[in-house]
């Protein structure tokens, strides 16, 4: 998502709405992580877009945190 703010700008405040918004439409079941790597480097690093989805996630249980973080993931791809 940060590739969708100012590039040289963007704040973690900023992106944290629209992380929300896409949470409570699709729900902790329907959500995985996944970086656009290479494409985010105009407006960071892998590092930085982790940590924002890192830092967002705390709010999460730790269940709902190991759905975005993998296990979705290998439900959706039968893994």
């Amino acid at each position: 998502m940060i590739t969708e703010a100012d590039y040289q700008q963007w704040k973690y405040d900023e992106i944290v709405p629209y992380m929300d918004v896409v949470a409570e439409a699709f729900g902790t079941d329907r959500l995985c992580y996944g970086s656009d790597w290479p494409v985010c480097l105009v407006a960071g690093n892998y590092n930085n877009m982790f940590e924002v989805v890192d830092q967002w996630s705390r709010q999460l249980t730790a269940s709902d945190k190991e759905k975005l973080f993998g296990l979705n993931t290998c439900r959706f791809y039968n893994i």
